[in-house]
């Protein structure tokens, strides 16, 4: 399997409610075949999801917990899973045309307690682009759950060389 570290920036917009988000980081790019790659980052903590940092027995504060984001894409699906210390998890499936599945997993304090929430996303939009590694990947996409929208996302992956 070819690894490569590349320069990344991932946004996510709405498109009809005042949400944006942009992170630019280094990617770890897995080539798995031809036309399938696996893509690593580092997520930062989301505002008021994590923790409370507390000190270790030195008084120095705890690292943040490391969150991961595992992209799997292609030409005609992406997958983007988040798993990490904090009480927030979730994992898209967006297939262009289709209907998919977002689902987040909410920790309590308690390590056995935590509750799902599953929804629905419909792909209208996937471009993949590149020549032999990935270098641009949108999605352009609804949330649903049941019948009621939950608004019109673009997600924007940029792989620089």
């Amino acid at each position: 399997m070819l690894t490569h570290r590349k320069p990344a920036c991932l946004s996510l917009i709405s498109t009809d409610l005042p949400l944006w988000s942009m992170v630019e980081t280094t990617a770890t790019l897995y080539q798995k075949d031809q036309q399938r790659f696996h893509l690593l980052l580092n997520e930062p903590a989301v505002l008021g999801w994590q923790p409370q940092s507390h000190a270790d027995s030195d008084g120095q504060p705890a690292p943040t917990p490391t969150r991961l984001l595992w992209f799997e894409i292609s030409p005609y699906r992406a997958i983007a899973t988040m798993q990490g210390q904090g009480g927030l998890s979730y994992r898209h499936l967006w297939e262009r045309g289709m209907y998919g599945i977002s689902r987040y997993w909410l920790r309590g304090e308690d390590p056995h307690s935590h509750s799902q929430m599953r929804l629905r996303n419909y792909t209208r939009q996937l471009e993949f682009s590149g020549e032999s590694l990935p270098e641009h990947l949108r999605l352009d996409y609804e949330l649903w759950s049941g019948q009621l929208s939950l608004g019109r996302y673009v997600l924007n992956l940029e792989i620089h060389s």
